[in-house]
């Protein structure tokens, strides 16, 4: 089976009673879900090889060159803001206690206390300054201090779907009893409509196994909301997957919007679910207009070293003259056959209450985003 990014899965657990209270009497930073969600990834090796929030040589070499600072290949930043005056007792060296809702969810070995350029972070990150794109806007919200350091996991976060959350070493062993050698990734944030169907089944084509793994966390207005993405991908599963050669879980992180750099970032995640291949689609994890339709396509010629083999998806459409769903490279046809699968059009045709056409989603899929009197982030 493929090795996790950095050649060892990262396990930073503690189910010790004793640093549950010590953490009690420490001083406390209280987190959000998204916060608590990732520190949980963390803890588990989703974001091996990481075993902490990163300090400051980590943090510039990321924004910089796109690497840690032993030259693997990462993209994101993961780090954790605070107030001065939060941390007014909090000294490099000290611990500091990581509360979710009055409970003790981690600690946090303090290394390291800097300050950063917010306007910088935002463009190395996502290739602009403008409030108007969410993940600048995120960073212009944080705090002005980040905290590096190893952290102890001492208790998961609430999930609302326990029955699709797996960790790396859980879809590591469910891969290995199927017999994947080669598993294929797909990163999602929507309900599924026929395009994202071929590409999936086209790429399970090469590979032993499909690995479905919607996004669950803070998302934009007008994304489909995380039980609508769950409740669709469930029908599709139920009617048109083979259930020895597909299967799901999710991934519990924020959207950060940052396209090529995440496009990176999300292939080394599935890398660390087990995964061989991962598909980049068209406009991966872009938002607006802030990104070129291929660039999270082109990233990956920086990073031969990745370890995972990116699969490229550049156009599809459903082809009158055809008969079906295909791509520019098979179909000899002109764009007056064509229907191109618009995610605003879909969109649009939803929020009238109208099912898309059989050429665009399945009609169990249309009725299942449609049984929500508000299936859209608002």
């Amino acid at each position: 089976m493929i090795k996790p990014h950095g050649g060892r899965l990262v396990d930073r657990i503690s189910h010790e009673e004793r640093l549950r209270e010590e953490a009690r009497e420490m001083p406390r930073r209280d987190l959000t879900l998204d916060e608590a969600r990732d520190l949980a990834n963390i803890g588990h090796g989703v974001f091996s090889p990481l075993e902490g929030y990163m300090c400051r040589e980590d943090f510039e070499v990321v924004l910089e060159e796109g690497r840690l600072a032993n030259d693997l290949p990462w993209t994101i930043p993961i780090v954790i803001d605070a107030d001065r005056d939060e941390i007014a007792r909090v000294l490099e060296g000290d611990t500091l206690a990581l509360f979710y809702e009055g409970r003790p969810l981690g600690i946090l070995d303090v290394e390291e206390i800097f300050s950063y350029e917010k306007k910088r972070y935002a463009e190395k990150v996502f290739k602009t300054t403008s409030e108007e794109h969410p993940g600048v806007a995120r960073i212009y919200a944080k705090k002005d201090h980040l905290l590096g350091g190893r952290i102890t996991l001492l208790e998961d976060p609430p999930t609302n779907f326990p029955r699709y959350k797996l960790w790396p070493k859980e879809t590591r062993v469910l891969f290995r009893e199927r017999g994947w050698r080669t598993v294929v990734g797909f990163q999602t944030r929507n309900a599924p409509h026929i395009g994202h169907e071929y590409v999936q089944k086209t790429a399970l084509t090469f590979v032993d196994g499909l690995f479905i793994n919607p996004l669950i966390g803070k998302k934009k207005r007008g994304d489909f909301k995380d039980e609508v993405i769950i409740k669709t991908y469930e029908v599709l599963f139920e009617h048109y997957y083979p259930k020895d050669s597909a299967t799901m879980a999710v991934l519990e992180t924020e959207m950060r919007y940052a396209g090529p750099r995440e496009a990176i970032f999300h292939a080394i995640i599935r890398k660390n679910f087990g995964c061989t291949h991962f598909i980049v689609g068209r406009d991966h994890a872009g938002v607006g207009n802030f990104y070129g339709p291929f660039e999270a396509q082109e990233i990956f010629d920086y990073y031969p070293d990745l370890g995972i083999v990116p699969m490229f998806f550049k156009s599809f459409f459903h082809c009158a003259k055809c008969g079906g769903v295909v791509n520019d490279k098979i179909c000899p046809h002109g764009p007056e056959h064509h229907i191109n699968f618009s995610g605003t059009k879909i969109r649009e045709m939803l929020l009238r209450g109208e099912r898309p056409p059989e050429t665009m989603m399945r009609p169990e899929v249309a009725e299942a985003i449609l049984s929500f009197d508000h299936p859209f982030v608002e």
